[in-house]
């Protein structure tokens, strides 16, 4: 009995030996695997990393390349990684407008026909209607004529639902605002549309941008409105107008949502390549399409490249790619894949994970502003869109700092490029200068949008910061074409 009872004793202690070593092994291969992720996170950190010096480097680069664009040709573009497109906006409103003004947003895949009543005085606008009209895919890949036609139909129902109550007969014929604000969506069979529609603001120089203003006109007279269209802008230049309606001290917009984008008011003795009239107001509206801004400053890390090289422009938008609603989530995404396959930070790679594009950035705003002491929302979020189900509250702090160092990186980059402009502009040390953002990223990503105002104030310290005034545009979505109807009208 006693030698039984022996064995047994030692079968126990050396199945405890057994666990104890097992048990070992794993914390052995944990602890391996915490700090590799460690390594992985803490390179991303160093990457991505914007110092005081780097913002400063990024923004002189950005000047230069402003100075350079200017002075180039439109069709010469080869030196320069920017091509400034002057606008054919004519003046910018000044606060005093009023009436009842229409205007139209042509986006991706749809469009939107807006009215507001103007007060003057730099008042609010007020009975602001807005009218969602998707755009049926023959029409999408169809003619310029038949869009025109399509868009000139919505216009005319519109205006029959929201009449002007004018007491002019006939009616004056109104300008109506025409903005185009197409983000360049590289995961969506829609880009190509939307780059189609797109080309039209970078082609208003030339017979495809005149043909497509004429077509637009004829369509709006076939169907009985009496409203023209001067120009088709880009929505930053609308976001300008809007800003200036409102502040005459506004000087630049930055549009900063699934795209991005900039525009800003130069002197016409700026634009050395400027070949016609100089406009009345003295004032030229520049859109900067900033979103192809590249330099060797840049914290580029294999990440961005990796998007860069598997995009369907290779090489083009790299700042937008760092920086836009677009690509924010898809570098988290490529981060998290990484650390996945390298440190089995999920245990066994989710398929869910290796889907491009996947993760969007409301989704990333989500889980980075996670208040929560476990990280809720991100195990919430993991589940829902990778089917995650098991992750420990480290991962969840993994993932919450990967999403913080990627909307660090771009919010301060975008401060960098509105610190570049107002240099650019001579307007740092003597003058105050306002910036109007616009898009959900800067509406609704509370902390990227922190992060963009902080960076700012750091560059400038604390004597200058104050001439640097970055504000959240008035109106929703689209509104700038209103103001650009209201200005263009009463100033012709």
């Amino acid at each position: 009995m006693r030698k039984q009872v022996v064995v047994v004793l030692l079968s126990t202690a050396a199945t405890v030996l057994v666990v104890a070593a097992v048990w070992r092994q794993w914390k052995q291969r944990r602890e391996r695997q915490r700090k590799k992720t460690q390594r992985i996170v803490r390179k991303l950190a160093r990457e991505c990393g914007t110092p005081v010096p780097k913002l400063w480097q990024v923004a002189n680069a950005l000047v230069s390349e402003m100075e350079a664009s200017l002075s180039l040709p439109s069709n010469d573009i080869t030196t320069t990684t920017l091509n400034l497109l002057v606008s054919y906006v004519a003046s910018l409103p000044n606060g005093d407008e009023k009436g009842l003004y229409y205007g139209v947003n042509l986006r991706g895949t749809d469009f939107l026909v807006l009215c507001a009543l103007f007060e003057g005085k730099n008042e609010p606008i007020s009975d602001l209607y807005r009218e969602e009209i998707s755009i049926p895919s023959n029409v999408m890949h169809g003619t310029s004529q038949e869009l025109c036609d399509f868009i000139a139909v919505g216009v005319a129902k519109f205006v029959l639902e929201h009449p002007e109550n004018d007491s002019d007969t006939p009616p004056k014929q109104k300008k109506l605002g025409f903005t185009l604000s197409c983000s360049v969506d590289q995961a969506t069979s829609a880009s190509t549309s939307a780059s189609k529609w797109k080309s039209f603001v970078t082609a208003t120089n030339d017979a495809v941008g005149k043909a497509f203003i004429l077509d637009i006109n004829q369509a709006l007279e076939t169907h009985g409105v009496n409203m023209h269209v001067y120009a088709l802008v880009d929505d930053s230049i609308g976001n300008l107008a809007g800003g200036r309606y409102y502040n005459k001290g506004t000087v630049a917009a930055v549009t900063l949502g699934m795209g991005t984008n900039a525009a800003y008011i130069e002197s016409p003795q700026s634009v050395p390549k400027w070949q016609g009239p100089s406009p009345k107001s003295g004032e030229m509206v520049i859109s900067m399409e900033w979103g192809n801004f590249s330099s060797s400053h840049l914290p580029v890390t294999e990440f961005d490249a990796s998007i860069d090289a598997e995009s369907s422009n290779p090489g083009s938008r790299i700042f937008e790619k760092m920086v836009s609603g677009m690509y924010l989530g898809e570098i988290v995404r490529r981060v998290l894949l990484k650390l996945a396959q390298d440190t089995a930070l999920f245990g066994d790679v989710p398929p869910k994970l290796m889907v491009p594009y996947l993760l969007r950035s409301p989704d990333m705003a989500a889980m980075h502003q996670d208040p929560s002491e476990d990280h809720e929302v991100v195990s919430e979020k993991l589940n829902e869109i990778f089917g995650i189900t098991n992750s420990t509250p480290m991962v969840r702090e993994v993932v919450a700092e990967v999403c913080d160092i990627v909307a660090e990186r771009g919010a301060r980059l975008v401060g960098a490029g509105i610190v570049g402009i107002i240099k650019k502009l001579g307007r740092i040390e003597n003058r105050k200068s306002v910036v109007t953002v616009e898009g959900g990223l800067y509406e609704h990503y509370r902390v990227f949008r922190n992060y963009l105002n902080s960076s700012v104030w750091e560059m400038l310290g604390n004597e200058l910061s104050d001439n640097v005034i970055v504000e959240h545009s008035h109106g929703s979505s689209g509104a700038g074409a209103l103001f650009l109807a209201a200005s263009q009208t009463q100033n012709p």
